[in-house]
């Protein structure tokens, strides 16, 4: 078994996950089975930012984008709920037994980062298995 093995990618929107099935293509001799995450955050008690159904559509629109790219890879979908992004990601790679938890960083600024509460620290902070991150790919 592999790092890369059985792998759990994060995707939050058409875009990202486009962008980081491309960065994944280029280790695509290395993946085995991938589960795509989309977390949709519940507000815990408040009102929701979006309906549900608008935000299932944005998961099934970001899980096309990502299989359009990786169009021979073997993908699991799944929609999670959660009051925060970082455990619902981390308990579906431990539901799976996954590998590694594979990510492309978002792009934003520290105070983006710092409204966000930084997804992308504490999934390496707080996971409990390997976290990778791939470079975002640039334009030459």
């Amino acid at each position: 078994m592999t790092l890369l093995s059985r792998v759990v990618v994060p995707v939050a929107s058409e875009a990202d996950a486009a962008e980081t099935a491309a960065a994944l293509a280029a280790h695509d001799d290395e993946v085995g089975a991938v589960t795509l995450v989309y977390v949709v955050e519940k507000a815990g008690g408040a009102a929701d930012k979006a309906g549900v159904e608008q935000r299932e559509e944005a998961a099934r629109e970001a899980f096309a984008a990502f299989e359009s790219v990786l169009s021979d890879t073997t993908v699991d979908e799944r929609i999670v709920y959660d009051t925060d992004v970082v455990d619902g990601v981390l308990d579906v790679a431990r539901e799976g037994d996954a590998t590694a938890v594979v990510f492309t960083p978002r792009e934003g600024g520290r105070f983006v980062r710092l409204l966000t509460g930084d997804v992308a620290l504490r999934l390496v902070t707080e996971a409990d298995r390997p976290v990778v991150t791939l470079p975002r790919h640039v334009d030459e």
